[in-house]
């Protein structure tokens, strides 16, 4: 097969799969929807590996034109995608996690009423998100970045029955339209100063862009690279569920739980970070856009994490969590160390979906019930299911030697390194925030695992492991959440400005070395003597202060929610201190009621001025019955100038003589 037929494929197979169960799925019954999507979804994977084997090992790079969009021959609006290193990773980790989760959703979605329906979406998501990874150019960016935006929302809001669901998927849609905007204006400045929106035109062109002009927006100086970098990143910002933008996330848990690790794991929201680093060439001319990436992405890390210490629903406390590691990745990405954000998100899409899918099969267990105060115990009747959600709760703690740890202290390692402005605040956010990941990891998996069960006699007579549908995937994941980070460590700390050899690759090197000399933070690191080796690394990392921050998270937590269960119910009802900071956590910050007053109110409140002032007042009362009202009056009033008396008309002739005799007499002579 040539290049370009596998390349379509790749694109097109999730798109059939969705078609298919979208419209006929009575022709091929349940069975094949199930058969047809996952052999598809399975088929993209393969086809990636394919192609993963020759970008890696042959170190090709795969450039395929189909047809124009748009007759702009100096803009390129082509239809046209690139498979190059970034790329042809991410394509592994959406099709390898989608796989998985069709596989999971068939036991999962078992008996629901929008079985097909379901199955459909999560096609079509994989599409959205595989056109997004593999564009060439800015046109199929956006095309990706707003596909993946409205499977969102249908996911979010599947059972469409509930009104919570309903909201949470309009609230996803408004909030990434926000961000969107700023995307929008991003390619438009992109257009305006280079013509182009194909990568690698804009790439080369971008060194030789005069950055030293000063460009006023909205009452700030930017130079036009900042510009465009910033107003790109507010796109990433909704995408990505970055602070401000970031209060959809938490409602995307109205949708089934393989929605919930289909998005927050490997795909819609590391959208994202990935446009950070494919966009890397752009950004490294401007170190004011990097702080404010990282500076966005750390207060986003702390902040988020610290909600997820008073979730009691498991599936939110995991949102935060996403929200959470999300700012990690953006800290890393600020900081220049692109191919370690990478490096964090490939991770994180493992331990994440695994975590995410774990909650499930406890959630299927419990009949659906989602309240951690009602679990606990479990790990006697979900013996694999326990001992998987360990290993993910292990790798989201950054323990070694499971995979996050590798990819998050390195985060950690770069946010000192880097000399960027405004790095040390990004750093001590993160540093805290290793004490903050530990401690809610293990406060809901002691929640749910340990101490006495406290469902009700009911469910606890009919609790029971998942059926094997549900289980292989957590396995796979296990497996990979355990091996990844050893793996990929020395790759991804490979100088990517210096050599081919590294697994996420030197395909910008052309572009940043001008940028960023012969140092860039991944370099610095590398140089480093206990990173030669992931064992060299686990072994320095008992000498650092991430390392036992976990740990002391751990023990605290086993001794709040194992030891002693009733003490955190006791401090979050004290009247002062850690009682107020629980009350301000619970509020998350009083930002939603915030966003309530004023854009939802201050919207219904400035559309009933409008409605009032300019419908009622000024077009119904001035404009139409206004201009009617007048025509009538002065029809009444002149109408009396026609009585149909001979005198009257003998009235106006005799005015009309006089006054024509003194405008003779007085203007014409």
């Amino acid at each position: 097969m040539s290049i370009d037929f596998i390349i379509a494929i790749i694109i097109l197979a999730p798109a059939i799969g969705a078609i298919i169960a979208g419209f006929f799925s009575k022709q091929v019954k349940l069975s094949g929807v199930n058969f047809i999507t996952v052999a598809l979804v399975a088929l993209s994977f393969v086809l990636s590996a394919v192609l993963a084997y020759g970008v890696y090992v042959n170190n090709a790079v795969y450039n395929v034109t189909y047809f124009n969009w748009a007759l702009f021959p100096s803009i390129g609006m082509k239809v046209a995608f690139t498979v190059d290193r970034l790329s042809v990773f991410m394509m592994l980790i959406v099709t390898f996690v989608s796989t998985l989760v069709h596989i999971y959703s068939i036991g999962y979605m078992r008996g629901d009423k929008g079985y097909a329906r379901f199955f459909s979406y999560i096609s079509g998501f994989t599409f959205a998100m595989l056109c997004l990874v593999m564009a060439s150019n800015f046109l199929l960016l956006f095309f990706g970045w707003e596909g993946v935006g409205l499977f969102s929302y249908l996911l979010i809001g599947f059972y469409f029955d509930r009104d919570s669901a309903n909201e949470a998927s309009l609230r996803a849609f408004i909030m990434n339209r926000v961000g969107d905007l700023g995307f929008l204006l991003g390619i438009a400045a992109v257009i305006y100063y280079f013509n182009s929106i194909d990568y690698h035109t804009v790439f080369t062109a971008v060194n030789n862009i005069n950055n030293t002009q000063m460009i006023s927006f909205l009452g700030l100086h930017f130079s036009p690279i900042t510009l465009m970098c910033v107003l790109l990143f507010i796109g990433a910002m909704g995408k990505s569920a970055q602070f401000p933008l970031h209060t959809w996330l938490e409602g995307s848990m109205e949708g089934p739980t393989p929605i919930s690790a289909l998005i927050h794991a490997a795909t819609m929201v590391t959208a994202g970070v990935f446009m950070v680093a494919r966009l890397s060439p752009m950004f490294v001319h401007s170190p004011m856009a990097l702080s404010f990436v990282m500076i966005i992405g750390g207060i986003t890390c702390l902040f988020m994490g610290l909600l997820a210490i008073v979730q009691m629903d498991i599936k939110r406390v995991i949102a935060y969590c996403t929200l959470s590691q999300l700012g990690y990745m953006m800290v890393a990405q600020g900081a220049s160390g692109f191919s370690i954000g990478m490096f964090h998100l490939m991770t994180h899409a493992m331990f994440k979906a695994l975590l995410f899918l774990a909650a499930g099969s406890v959630i299927v267990a419990l009949h659906h019930e989602q309240d951690m105060r009602k679990m606990g115990g479990l790990r006697k009747y979900m013996p694999i299911t326990y001992i998987c959600m360990i290993i993910g709760g292990w790798a989201l703690a950054a323990i070694p030697p499971f995979s996050g740890f590798f990819s998050k202290d390195l985060i950690i390692d770069a946010a000192k390194v880097t000399t960027l402005p405004g790095h040390e605040f990004a750093y001590y956010l993160v540093l805290a925030c290793a004490f903050v990941t530990s401690f809610y990891t293990f406060r809901f998996i002691f929640m749910t695992f340990h101490g006495k069960p406290r469902m009700d006699a009911h469910t606890k007579a009919h609790i029971k492991e998942s059926p094997w549908s549900i289980l292989i995937p957590l396995i796979l994941l296990s497996i990979a959440s355990i091996f990844a980070g050893m793996l990929f460590f020395e790759s991804a700390l490979t100088p990517n400005l210096t050599t081919s050899q590294s697994f996420f690759g030197n395909t910008i090197s052309q572009y940043i070395q001008p940028a960023l000399g012969n140092m860039t933070v991944v370099s610095a690191l590398a140089a480093e003597s206990y990173t030669k080796t992931p064992w060299d690394y686990i072994a320095h990392s008992v000498h650092t202060l991430p390392f036992w921050l976990a740990i002391s998270a751990l023990v605290l937590s086993y001794i709040l929610y194992v030891l002693f269960p009733r003490v955190p119910q006791f401090l979050a009802q004290a009247k002062s201190g850690v009682g107020i900071l629980h009350y301000v956590l619970v509020k998350k910050y009083f930002i939603d009621g915030l966003y309530d007053v004023f854009f939802v109110k201050g919207s219904v409140l400035l559309s009933k001025i409008l409605w009032v002032v300019i419908d009622i007042f000024m077009i119904d009362k001035v404009a139409v019955h206004g201009s009617a009202g007048l025509i009538y009056f002065t029809g009444k009033k002149l109408r009396k100038l026609q009585r149909g008396y001979i005198f009257d008309y003998a009235l106006v002739l005799l005015i009309g003589v006089v006054a024509l005799i003194v405008w003779l007499i007085f203007w014409v002579n």
